[in-house]
């Protein structure tokens, strides 16, 4: 009898340990969706002719520990918050490659400053001066997500290798040759991408058609 009345306690006590490690997991998802919510800008933009919600997550800095020091610190002193897509399945648009020459170990990162969102690039030796490659307000880059029912953020970046533009490439009747460095992919959730890449003396957009 005393066995079976340990048992039974031993039993309770591991349904109790069982229900306090969901509470803290959902404690743990609170705080970290209230925390992306604090990087979160929202607001109405006019589409079709009505007013449409439109919302845009961000990350601060300090989500993205394998940044160097160095770019790490330009972006804190811009005051940059790093915009994900509305697909976004994990920290995003920080990138690095070897976007200047082979073998070189750069960045590139979005960086949105008081609803204004830039392409920055970051050569390895240079990361104080960083290039801009584009500028757009935020809310001129938004798309429809049907599950949240808002207009959400839909600018991505990705490092492209010579082998992913070659790639890319592969329907020219003229196929130029391989790349000999990375590019820098440009994106649009369910659109098209676009391909940036420095020629050693300024920044064009790769042909991937005739």
């Amino acid at each position: 009898m005393k066995d079976g009345r340990v048992v039974g306690l031993c039993a309770a006590l591991a349904a109790l340990a069982v229900v306090a490690c969901e509470g803290l997991a959902q404690e743990g998802q609170i705080a970290e969706l209230k925390s992306i919510d604090a990087f979160s800008s929202a607001g109405q933009v006019v589409v079709n002719g009505k007013q449409t919600p439109y919302l845009v997550r961000h990350l601060p800095t300090s989500s993205f520990p394998a940044l160097s020091a160095a770019v790490a610190e330009d972006l804190v002193q811009r005051g940059c918050l790093i915009p994900q897509t509305y697909e976004a399945h994990g920290p995003e648009n920080v990138i690095h490659g070897s976007f200047s020459r082979a073998g070189s170990k750069d960045w590139a990162v979005l960086c949105s400053v008081r609803g204004t969102v830039s392409l920055l690039v970051f050569f390895q030796g240079a990361e104080a001066s960083p290039t801009v490659l584009s500028t757009a307000a935020e809310n001129t880059r938004l798309e429809w997500n049907g599950a949240s029912q808002k207009m959400e953020f839909d600018w991505g970046i990705d490092a492209a290798t010579p082998e992913l533009v070659h790639e890319a490439q592969s329907g020219m009747r003229r196929r130029p040759a391989k790349l000999d460095h990375d590019a820098i992919a440009s994106s649009v959730v369910n659109g098209e991408t676009v391909f940036r890449f420095y020629t050693g003396t300024a920044w064009t957009f790769v042909d991937t058609s005739d």
